[in-house]
């Protein structure tokens, strides 16, 4: 006989948490990014959200201005990390085109690092426009990366079983903002 065990949530950070490690991340990114000519591209759906956050947090320890920032929808997986597309859909922002991106930084922003897919897309995408410094940012990285692809900045380092699913919330989408796993019962 099977019996399959249910799945168990776990709360590993908090709002406050998360504001400390929005912070460091924010340094990190104010030294790789020039005051002018810098841009942070914001994956959607958390990724976008999260640029926000990092942006205000720059332009507060820096003392500059909000530098701009460009959403990307891109899209392979679900958010129980059930594959919804073979390839990585990625849906073109007509206002990139228009920025001068081999003079522009660019910092792309995602809220978990799995398999490198989205981050892999994007960085592809941005190249193919002509941007020549591109960085990128996750909230999370879960060090199971299987394409050519790492993050310059990570908030937090996870490494939990494949199985399980890291779910960062983010208002506007989550009313916490938090980090918490996932871990689907196992059958035994």
């Amino acid at each position: 006989m099977t019996i399959l065990l249910a799945s168990q949530r776990l709360r590993l950070y908090e709002r406050n948490e998360l504001d400390d490690v929005l912070q460091t991340m924010a340094r990190q990114a104010a030294s790789l990014l020039p005051p002018a000519h810098a841009a942070l591209i914001g994956i959607k759906r958390r990724g976008e959200p999260l640029a926000q956050r990092l942006r205000q947090h720059i332009a507060h320890q820096t003392g500059q201005p909000e530098l701009p920032l460009y959403p990307l929808e891109v899209k392979r997986y679900a958010d129980d990390l059930q594959v919804l597309h073979p390839f990585t859909q990625l849906t073109e922002n007509p206002l990139l085109a228009k920025l001068d991106l081999a003079n522009t930084t660019l910092l792309v922003v995602d809220d978990v690092l799995f398999e490198g897919h989205s981050l892999l897309r994007t960085c592809a995408y941005l190249a193919q426009l002509g941007a020549r410094r591109v960085y990128t940012a996750v909230l999370v990285d879960r060090h199971i990366c299987r394409q050519p692809i790492r993050a310059d900045i990570v908030g937090v380092h996870l490494q939990v079983a494949a199985a399980d699913v890291v779910e960062c919330n983010v208002p506007p989408f989550e009313q916490d903002f938090c980090i918490e796993v996932v871990r689907h019962g196992a059958a035994r």
